[in-house]
């Protein structure tokens, strides 16, 4: 697929992941087994790259499955009124090192509720006491390789009105 139609999908997806905020992230294990969890991610587009980021509790099973396999898929889904679906399928990368766990912190703080949030300030006592440098707090960059926007009023409208986006990245993965 081409760059135009990566121009087009991803700030769709942009804006539609980011007015949602929260999505289900899911993982697998070695044996190949699905574990889901919902995430606070914040997504950014630059005009020519999207960039996802999860501030998040650094789990030994989040930590295991990421290391056997580096990919997830953030569904999002907006049930209350609108229907609006989006998802990324991406390469995710658990970074601890201290100055990415610091920007990640930071990166959050300073951006406006509801999309941003002070991690310092959400109860976790770890993160509360030492901040970024927790071993508890982690920063997951997610890029993805596959992205669909499913407007809400397409699916109620019967396929009259809207359209479902995607975007693969060339050679990207495809369905077995």
């Amino acid at each position: 697929m081409s760059t135009d139609e990566f121009r087009t999908v991803a700030p769709a997806f942009t804006e539609m992941a980011n007015r949602m905020i929260y999505c289900t992230m899911a993982t697998v294990d070695r044996a190949g087994r699905p574990r889901s969890r919902m995430v606070h991610t914040m997504w950014e587009w630059e005009g020519t790259e999207l960039t996802g980021w999860i501030g998040s509790m650094v789990t030994p099973l989040k930590r295991a499955h990421l290391a056997s396999n580096p990919y997830v898929s953030c569904n999002y889904w907006d049930g209350a009124e609108v229907y609006d679906t989006c998802v990324a399928e991406c390469h995710a990368e658990l970074l601890l090192d201290e100055a990415s766990k610091r920007e990640c912190w930071e990166r959050f703080r300073n951006t406006a509720e509801p999309l941003g949030y002070d991690p310092g300030a959400i109860g976790i006592p770890e993160w509360t006491e030492q901040g970024p440098a927790s071993p508890a707090w982690g920063a997951i960059r997610l890029k993805p390789w596959f992205l669909r926007v499913f407007p809400g009023e397409f699916a109620k409208s019967g396929g009259q009105v809207g359209r479902i986006l995607s975007w693969r990245e060339p050679g990207g993965r495809t369905a077995r």
